[in-house]
């Protein structure tokens, strides 16, 4: 999957005053994103709000990315859940043609063991009609996907092509580089360990920080993959500060401020989420201006 390969970042919806979905908006972060430098789009994940969005309203988002990117970059669908059914029949329901895999995040609020997490992309991976990115984010499902779970579904399913690994422990990345096949994609789900996990092997990373500063961040990501440490560290340590501020007060209000202040959409969030508090807007907006 080489496609998966480098900078890959997890699309926000944008939304009006009225909360609705802000189309021109998209179009402006696509754009923007195609334009700098990022080499795949993640459509409908956690970052995209996917939480609060209706059948239809998912339809619209999906819908406009597909038409605006007009086949320029890969494209991946976020389709995951706690419901196993449900997540297959979306699989097999859903237009999946202008996209290259499928990102499924691991059952969140069930809490389910390891063979239960096992079971489930099992069944998922037998159903699927394109490649699955396994997606480990313990900060949001409350439970851990281990490496002994994802190296054994790595190995007895050819759909499961990747793992994107959230779990804030290079350690645990480690283990997944070194234990899964060798053509298996370890991918960073975060942000600032991303170049760490390239430089011990990883394939990149789907980035939320990257969609705001694509044009340093892809390039961070490629001078990784080179093994030009020095250099892509400088970029690292350059955007790091804004890493800490756009996750100080949840994802995505933190990147949507990043987005209001280049004047590409508005930072309106859905609740239960709310907008980034005065004071850290001022640190986001400084760090943008001097950036």
């Amino acid at each position: 999957m080489k496609e998966l390969i480098g900078t890959g970042v997890a699309l926000i919806t944008p939304f009006k005053s009225d909360f609705s979905v802000d189309v021109v908006g998209l179009k402006n972060v696509v754009n923007f994103n195609i334009e700098n430098g990022i080499d795949y789009l993640v459509v409908l994940g956690t970052t995209a709000e996917s939480a609060t969005l209706s059948k239809e309203e998912k339809q619209l988002v999906i819908d406009t990315v597909v038409s605006e990117n007009n086949g320029r970059l890969p494209l991946v669908l976020g389709i995951g859940g706690n419901n196993t059914h449900e997540v297959i029949e979306e699989m097999k329901t859903r237009d999946l043609s202008a996209f290259t895999a499928i990102l499924s995040v691991s059952p969140f609020y069930n809490k389910p063991t390891q063979e239960g997490i096992y079971q489930h992309f099992a069944a998922i991976a037998k159903a699927t009609p394109l490649p699955i990115i396994l997606y480990n984010v313990p900060g949001r499902t409350a439970s851990n996907m281990l490496p002994e779970t994802v190296i054994r579904l790595a190995n007895d399913f050819e759909k499961i092509v990747a793992i994107k690994e959230a779990a804030g422990d290079i350690v645990q990345a480690m283990r997944l580089i070194s234990g899964c096949p060798e053509d298996f994609l370890i991918i960073s789900g975060d942000d600032m360990n991303t170049l760490p996990i390239i430089l011990a092997g990883g394939a990149g990373v789907i980035s939320v920080i990257g969609e705001g500063f694509p044009k340093d961040f892809s390039k961070m990501v490629k001078l990784g993959l080179e093994k030009k440490v020095t250099e892509a560290y400088k970029i690292h340590y350059k955007i790091a500060p804004a890493i800490d501020y756009i996750f100080a007060e949840g994802n995505p209000a933190g990147i949507k401020a990043v987005f209001n202040k280049l004047e590409i959409c508005a930072d309106t969030v859905r609740l239960p989420l709310v907008g980034v508090s005065d004071d850290l807007r001022k640190k986001i907006d400084l760090f943008v201006e001097n950036y």
